[in-house]
């Protein structure tokens, strides 16, 4: 992140002792992107976070996945996947909706608490379709709510403990995720036009020391299993939340979707003037509600394009998405624009929204530089009809 921030109990130099009123040594941790060349943060732990007493398999869920072949634009109906009652958490119970070498994405609806959880090939980007709850961390405990995104950077060991049922649209990307550079001074700050601030960002509580012993923490790392990844369960000595204080530039954090402040003007303004997050070759935006197009002969919805470079993704979350009203989109829909296929609004909504002074709508949108493919829930929620919706 952008601005440093500090929890707990640091010693007033960096690498040197800390010593705990017991008399023992506390061990400092260095969690740092790009090989020591990029934001880091220093962990103090009461014991070795090294240290481990058994290891397992973890059996992911089924991570294949089919060519989005032939080219196909298609209407994934999300709330299909998981009846009421799951049983399952956000961690292990996540099904795979679409992916590509860069990015996953799956989606979940969950009310059980999940094991402790640890991502060793990137960071995450969870946003909360509905439901609330907390993601427990080793830097400290973050509440969540509808419209909130967690980024949950590399490597950090968290939990989810929801409040009741949770839905869960989860984007994990093998890179990591932060706001757009165009949004960002040279030395990280925020800029003056940039759609959200440091202001609206939300980071950890005081770090919560826990006791327990012999605690297990699921991993996804890299490995042979379908899309380059395996799980190990790791069983360690002391539980991981065992962080007296720390100090740095990378930690969990969360921002609200209604706290994004929506960049309009007299026409159309194209995608990226929604964009929240980016990651290597994918971008997150989001389309919220907003004044549209005061030209006097302006036309609010979008143009047809052709996304000559990319895939587009759209996860529609609340209100009345104008420009595809009519193609059997609705809340809980994604929809999968791939590359060398146009694409815009259905023919009715473009005179439908002639002097349109606002839409209500809240959508989050990944557009991908390299071809999406069909996880097992996307094969399963597609409603196979879609790619002909233009013609109605």
């Amino acid at each position: 992140m952008p601005h440093y921030r500090h929890a707990g109990s640091i010693p007033p130099k960096r690498h040197t002792q800390h010593w705990a009123p017991d008399g023992a040594l506390y061990r400092e941790e260095l969690m740092g992107e790009e090989g020591f060349s990029s934001d880091s943060s220093l962990l103090y732990h009461r014991g070795v976070p090294s240290a481990i007493v058994d290891a397992r398999t973890w059996e992911l869920p089924d991570l294949s996945t089919t060519p989005n072949e032939p080219l196909l634009a298609r209407h994934l109906k999300l709330h299909d996947l998981f009846g009421a009652g799951t049983g399952v958490d956000v961690v292990t119970g996540r099904r795979l909706v679409l992916a590509n070498a860069d990015v996953r994405i799956s989606y979940v609806v969950a009310a059980e608490t999940s094991p402790l959880y640890r991502n060793a090939t990137g960071d995450e980007c969870v946003f909360i379709e509905d439901g609330s709850g907390t993601l427990e961390t080793v830097f400290g405990h973050l509440p969540f709510g509808p419209g909130d995104y967690l980024i949950v950077p590399r490597g950090t060991t968290h939990r989810w403990v929801p409040d009741g049922e949770v839905r869960a649209y989860c984007i994990e990307a093998n890179s990591h995720i932060a706001p757009p550079k165009r949004y960002l001074s040279r030395y990280g700050q925020l800029l003056e036009h940039a759609p959200y601030c440091e202001r609206d960002l939300r980071g950890p509580s005081e770090p919560e020391v826990r006791d327990e012993t012999d605690v297990e923490v699921y991993i996804k790392h890299r490995g042979s299993g379908p899309g380059g990844l395996s799980g190990t369960v790791h069983t360690v000595p002391q539980h991981p939340f065992d962080v007296i204080g720390w100090d740095g530039c990378l930690y969990p954090y969360a921002f609200n979707v209604a706290d994004f402040e929506p960049i309009t003007g007299r026409v159309h303004q194209p995608p990226p003037v929604h964009q929240v997050f980016e990651g290597s070759n994918f971008v997150i935006c989001n389309f919220v509600p907003r004044k549209v197009d005061y030209h006097p002969l302006a036309i609010p919805v979008p143009y047809y394009h052709s996304n000559v470079d990319s895939d587009e993704v759209m996860f529609y979350v609340a209100g009345d998405y104008e420009a595809r009203k009519g193609s059997g989109i609705g809340k809980g829909s994604v929809s999968l624009h791939p590359g060398g296929h146009s694409h815009g609004p259905q023919p009715s909504a473009i005179e439908a929204s002639l002097g349109a002074e606002s839409f209500d709508e809240l959508a989050v949108m990944v557009d991908t530089f390299r071809p999406l493919e069909l996880g097992e829930a996307g094969r399963a929620c597609d409603d196979g009809v879609y790619a002909w919706s233009w013609n109605r």
